[in-house]
């Protein structure tokens, strides 16, 4: 087996195409099969340097190594002219001097239904011959068969007039040319393929087989785009999302695994991987069940790994203690220093936390108590924290909450914080009390 993701570099690679990707490597590597990466980079504006590298990059990120490649079509310029001359020399290809407004005339002549046939000139754009009678079928591997009458296909233009060819004609050549056995894309390359389909049966040769994936759709049941959240896997990545996670739960987006069978590393989606169970309905992309899926694999991940990749994530060093208090609570990387990040930052600046919990209602006076148990707190450890906090509780016959949350606003600077006593813990007393005291000053300022 030998399959192809041959993407055109106009921007960053979306979650569609990735999928796409993904499913041709599955097969290669579930099949021992060859993975080859096509760059079609024809569209010489739109396909940069900085586009080709936004789509390596993904795929890197992504673990999709390929065996061969990257091939930039834009070099294979020369091959595409020779096989253009021979099929003009065999009369399986014209020339066609036929404007847009001549092919609405035909069609007004024959019916909407006809395809057009043109007339052979001697410049003009270059015009594959269309059959006039019989069909042009395929087998796809999802859909089954899928046939079009040949007689309401047009004689497709496949090079313009200065010979420079178009897309359907050379991703038939670079298909044969590759010896791709199997072509798995999306959807709206269904009508590309009885063009891709009569090249390859002008040149006397065998096609790939074809599968054409169903597209992306969001909740709402719209075609997936920035709408829904993420669109692209640069996105994805920056969104604080695992490449693992994401591998995973785009694997799964319409492939007929079993609900209770969804947590899958790549070798066992590998071998797991069936084009036979992928089904012809469009799949839902929901970002929030992606968030579930990236949380099970971050908590899977042991302390030393999640440290490096949130180190990685944030540019940060020295994070393994704030990673040990909040690697339960956070589902993507980037929810790690929102959360945390007043550790090394110091405290957010939230007025109207502050006025709510310390400025009003004994909120000062409660916080003193807090900050004298803990100094006296030894040693200061999670446990002794815990214990010296709800011993103020107990003697103030208040609810726990009453003495944690002006604690927590006193040293994050916000009613929102990892548990607070592994919070304190982890800032050690010196720290913790520099800070309850600062805040005891403010709401000293604050009664004056």
């Amino acid at each position: 087996m030998r399959v192809r993701f041959a993407p055109s570099p106009t921007g960053a690679l979306h979650i569609g195409g990735a999928r796409t990707a993904l499913y041709n490597w599955l097969l290669a590597r579930g099949r021992s099969g060859t993975f080859v990466l096509r760059i079609e980079d024809t569209d010489r504006e739109r396909s940069t340097p900085e586009n080709v590298e936004q789509i390596l990059d993904a795929l890197r990120w992504l673990k999709l190594d390929w065996d061969e490649g990257p091939i930039f079509q834009s070099q294979r310029q020369g091959r595409h002219a020779e096989v253009l001359e021979q099929l003009l020399a065999s009369g399986r290809v014209y020339r066609s001097e036929a404007t847009a407004e001549d092919v609405r005339r035909y069609k007004e002549q024959h019916g909407s239904d006809r395809g057009f046939r043109g007339t052979e000139a001697t410049r003009g754009a270059f015009r594959l011959r269309v059959p006039e009678e019989g069909e042009t079928t395929f087998d796809d591997a999802i859909r089954g068969t899928i046939r079009f009458a040949n007689s309401s296909l047009d004689d497709p233009v496949i090079a313009r007039a200065d010979g420079s060819v178009l897309y359907n004609f050379a991703v038939a050549v670079d298909d044969l040319d590759a010896a791709v056995t199997d072509v798995v894309r999306g959807e709206d390359h269904i009508s590309n393929t009885p063009k891709q389909l009569l090249v390859f049966e002008a040149l006397g040769a065998p096609p790939p087989r074809y599968a054409h994936l169903p597209l992306l759709h969001g909740p709402d049941g719209r075609k997936l785009s920035k709408r829904h959240g993420a669109a692209s896997v640069q996105e994805l990545r920056a969104a604080g999302y695992l490449p693992e996670a994401v591998d995973n739960y785009i694997a799964l987006l319409g492939a007929g695994f079993a609900a209770a069978e969804e947590h899958f590393d790549l070798d066992e989606l590998a071998a797991r991987f069936r084009l036979a169970r992928v089904s012809k309905n469009p799949a839902v992309f929901d970002e929030q069940k992606l968030r579930h899926f990236n949380g099970r694999w971050l908590r899977e991940l042991s302390v030393e790994e999640l440290t490096a990749r949130l180190e990685e994530f944030t540019g940060r060093e020295g994070l393994r203690g704030a990673v040990e208090i909040t690697r339960e609570k956070i589902q993507t990387l980037a929810e790690f220093w929102p959360l945390v990040g007043f550790v090394f930052d110091g405290p957010a600046d939230d007025p109207a936390a502050f006025e709510r919990v310390i400025g009003s209602d004994g909120g000062a006076e409660t916080l003193q108590a807090a900050r004298d148990a803990l100094a006296r707190t030894e040693p200061f450890t999670v446990e002794q924290v815990e214990a010296a906090l709800r011993g103020v509780a107990e003697q103030q016959g208040a609810k726990p909450g009453r003495v944690f949350q002006p604690v927590r606003v006193a040293i994050a600077g916000s009613t929102v914080s990892p548990g607070i006593f592994e919070s304190v813990a982890l800032l050690g007393r010196d720290e913790t009390l520099s800070r309850i005291d600062r805040a005891l000053a403010r709401a000293r300022m604050h009664v004056r």
